[in-house]
């Protein structure tokens, strides 16, 4: 009796997990394309971040990074600017637009010992092409260690103006 018992929950259980991989939408991978002729784009920028459980600093080193995502054509990058948590101008990264060819990329790295920017640090990256193009992929690492102890994550950019 007892067998039947574990026989009928072993069957649903793996009817349910069945369902649960075959049934639940995968976004990523079904992710409609977008096309864009340039775009500004934000990106979060964590020089630091406070632990725990007497909220010291930790001091992070961030790599911006631009990934040409199109097949056939080129995107410029207009400007790469570095601000403070206070919205100051730190730095213009890029002097003259830079060209990114298809399925380039090009970083952009802030040692985490300059302590720049702070937690509310950013980067406003615009960029453009001739024709509309899949959109490049921009986004900050963040990397860090102290004896022995590591922190790394990644900050996508968030579009906050179509051209």
């Amino acid at each position: 009796m007892k067998t039947k018992k574990v026989k009928r929950l072993l069957r649903m259980t793996s009817v349910a997990l069945v369902a649960a991989v075959f049934l639940t939408p995968v976004s990523f991978a079904f992710q409609d394309f977008k096309l864009s002729k340039g775009q500004t784009v934000y990106v979060s920028v964590y020089s630091n971040i406070l632990t725990a459980p007497r909220g010291v600093p930790f001091h992070l080193d961030a790599t911006l990074i631009i990934r040409n995502t199109d097949l056939e054509d080129s995107l410029v990058v207009v400007s790469a600017d570095f601000f403070d948590t206070e919205g100051k101008l730190l730095r213009k990264y890029f002097d003259s637009p830079m060209t990114l060819k298809p399925l380039e990329t090009k970083h952009v790295y802030i040692p985490g010992e300059s302590e720049k920017g702070g937690m509310g640090a950013n980067f406003i990256v615009r960029w453009k092409s001739r024709k509309p193009i899949n959109v490049p992929i921009i986004e900050c690492v963040m990397s860090g260690t102290r004896s022995n102890q590591g922190i790394s994550f990644v900050v996508a950019g968030q579009v906050i103006q179509e051209e």
